[in-house]
């Protein structure tokens, strides 16, 4: 059976200080390591509790305690910023859609946001351009309402420039190469700039799904929530981005296979990072070490990627899965 072990890091915070987990593999014969930075160690279970303050933080000075603020969400950045709002005495107004989880729902409600739900499919395929339809529509009808926009707020850049790129830094000095799943683009333009400033030498490659335009690609259905977009994102030029895609089978297997090899549980965007590092790892075998941005865990997919009725209800079917079974998952490395 495969044990994990923790990575040391002398950061000590509320949130960040979240570990690194090394697995080792062995694949065609050769030794590899995959490394996870698992950001469900975060307090609210995500990497998106690294950017709730900053972009509260970014519009303070316009907040009206009476009134709030409003955010689109597929689930994890609502639960922080139904947090950090709680927290502040601040009224928050969580934009979701079918997408999102019984778990975040419920989760955000707990901490005392109200949730609206949009229900039908925007042009692209997803619903992320009605909900950003909804918010802005809001700001009209509701005056001294603010939107935090995770989408375009420098702040949601800034806090992985200054959060999660130095942190990881402690945790992985170079060289490597570090696989980033795509959503706003936030988490790797914030790691990009890092590298542009300090130099070190990290090989950053973007995670995205097929039907995702984040990157500006053809826009399709989406099933996976906190992977990919419905609109290009304002943070990332597409020319010099690199990028690995994925479907949503491959995202999925490939979660299912770390929680059955090495138990760990992992969401889809995770998922869809794994996968690419297997595919990697097959395609050249001079790879022999990749670093995973884990945004979150399986806890808040039960319903959803770890339920057999709804990957049948999706057509995601277990011969869909060989590809990431194939590997075999020997132990853990040390530090």
């Amino acid at each position: 059976m495969t044990r994990a072990v923790r990575s040391p890091d002398p950061v000590c915070s509320p949130v960040g200080n979240t570990p690194i987990v090394d697995v080792l593999l062995e694949v065609h014969g050769t030794m590899r390591r995959l490394r996870l930075k698992l950001e469900s160690q975060n307090p609210f279970g995500s990497l998106k509790d690294r950017i709730s303050a900053s972009l509260i933080d970014h519009v303070a000075d316009r907040i009206d305690k009476k009134i709030g603020v409003i955010e689109s969400t597929s689930g994890n950045l609502g639960v922080a910023m139904s947090a950090e709002c709680a927290a502040r005495g601040i009224p928050f107004t969580a934009v979701v859609d079918p997408r999102t989880s019984v778990f975040f729902i419920d989760r955000m409600r707990d901490l005392g946001a109200q949730v609206r739900v949009i229900d039908e499919p925007d042009a692209a395929g997803g619903y992320l351009l009605n909900r950003i339809q909804y918010v802005k529509e809001q700001l009209k009808v509701r005056p001294g309402l603010v939107w935090t926009n995770q989408y375009r707020s420098e702040a949601n850049p800034n806090a992985h420039f200054e959060s999660t790129a130095p942190e990881l830094l402690r945790q992985v000095p170079g060289p490597a190469t570090v696989l980033v799943p795509v959503s706003t683009g936030g988490t790797l333009a914030g790691l990009t700039r890092f590298v542009d400033v300090t130099g070190v030498d990290w090989r950053l490659v973007g995670v995205d799904v097929h039907g995702s335009v984040a990157l500006c690609r053809t826009s399709g259905r989406r099933l996976l929530s906190g992977i990919g977009a419905s609109c290009p994102s304002s943070f990332l030029d597409p020319a010099a981005a690199t990028v690995q895609y994925v479907d949503v089978a491959e995202a999925v297997s490939a979660c299912l296979w770390l929680s059955e090899e090495a138990g760990i549980g992992v969401g889809g965007s995770s998922g869809a990072t794994v996968a690419v590092a297997l595919r990697m790892f097959r395609q050249d075998p001079a790879v022999e070490e990749l670093v995973c941005l884990c945004p979150d865990g399986a806890d808040r997919y039960l319903t959803t990627i770890y339920h057999a009725d709804w990957r049948t209800a999706q057509g995601i079917t277990t011969a869909g899965m060989g590809g990431a079974v194939s590997y075999r998952a020997l132990g853990e490395s040390g530090e």
